[in-house]
């Protein structure tokens, strides 16, 4: 999954950012002046802990109830039972993708947009901003951000694994990660088990194709969800040698699907019923794909890839990628 880069408006920010000002000053003066100020006390006052992040070390309540998610940090909140009052705004393709019940919930969230409206950011009033976007952009934005709520950013390097844990500390959904974790392991540790001899004797391979690839190409697909089996599962896929561009890079024309004849199991994008998705389906529409013995032979699996970057997606991955191994035909 790729974060969009998220560009800030020039003369709408400045706008935004005297808005903002202007408030919380206002805000400011009514806490601090007549008969109740000095009069919150320790008991009454939110009550806070310290998180680490790209942008240091930052105080942020222990149970937050207003959290604003931008870039990256929109769906796997979501994903681990979070209820954000503010979202950037994720893809339509990705935003399909989610559980019915994902789907309600970000839809109930205000849309601060991709290109983060922070007057609208500070009309929601957060007590916590959750960020991953790229380290430039987030620089243009941080002082603004900080001074609407507690500011938590990762870069765009953060692993995903990293990032459930970080998200669920400052976001006060730690119960829920404890569960995906346990679940995930599990999953992990029965497919090990189940295809310890694949993993051991055959080659795979991942293909993909992107919807703004130029007609008739496809890549190697070695980043995203393909990296789960990989990685964690133990599955031999093709990976760039090391210090060099991952294979999905480079474009691949139809014709060499027919050097695919190495592999002893291809896989490929499919949608949750197992139907090649619409940017894949110009590949397995060619005669070259129909022809090719791994096709013919019932060993071209598709598998659905709802995102990479938290536990809950991951986790329909491999159920998806093991019912797929689990119709393969027995070796002769």
């Amino acid at each position: 999954m790729t974060t969009t880069p998220l560009r800030r408006r020039g003369a709408a920010l400045t706008a935004a950012i005297l808005s903002i000002t202007l408030v919380l000053t206002a805000c400011g003066s009514g806490d601090d002046s007549g008969d109740n100020a000095g009069a919150k006390t320790d008991d009454s006052a939110p009550k806070t802990h310290t998180v680490t992040a790209g942008n240091g070390s930052i105080e942020v309540p222990t149970e937050p109830q207003r959290v604003v998610t931008i870039g990256n940090t929109d769906l796997p909140f979501i994903d681990m039972g979070g209820a954000p009052v503010g979202v950037s705004g994720a893809a339509p393709s990705e935003l399909g993708l989610l559980p019915e019940e994902q789907r309600t919930t970000y839809g109930k969230a205000t849309n601060v947009g991709e290109e983060v409206d922070l007057e609208k950011v500070a009309a929601l009033k957060p007590d916590l901003i959750l960020v991953q976007i790229p380290d430039a952009e987030f620089k243009k934005m941080e002082k603004q951000l900080g001074t609407i709520a507690p500011t938590v950013f990762w870069g765009l390097d953060t692993e995903w694994k990293e990032l459930a844990e970080a998200l669920a500390e400052a976001g006060n959904v730690k119960d829920t990660l404890t569960r995906q974790k346990a679940d995930f392991e599990g999953q992990v540790a029965k497919m090990k088990q189940t295809y310890a001899d694949l993993i051991k004797t055959t080659k795979f391979v991942n293909l993909d194709r992107y919807s703004n690839s130029d007609p008739g190409t496809y890549v190697i697909g070695d980043i995203g969800c393909v990296e789960i089996a990989q990685d964690d599962i133990g599955f031999n896929f093709p990976k760039a040698a090391a210090g060099k561009d991952p294979l999905a890079y480079e474009s691949l024309p139809f014709e060499q699907l027919t050097k695919l004849s190495q592999y002893d199991v291809v896989t490929y994008p499919a949608d949750d019923k197992g139907q090649p998705t619409e940017v894949f389906a110009p590949v397995v529409g060619t005669n070259t794909w129909k022809a090719l013995p791994l096709v013919t032979s019932g060993r071209a699996l598709g598998v659905f890839c709802p995102g990479n970057n938290s536990y809950g997606a991951v986790l329909r991955y491999l159920d998806s990628l093991d019912k797929a191994l689990a119709t393969l035909p027995a070796k002769k």
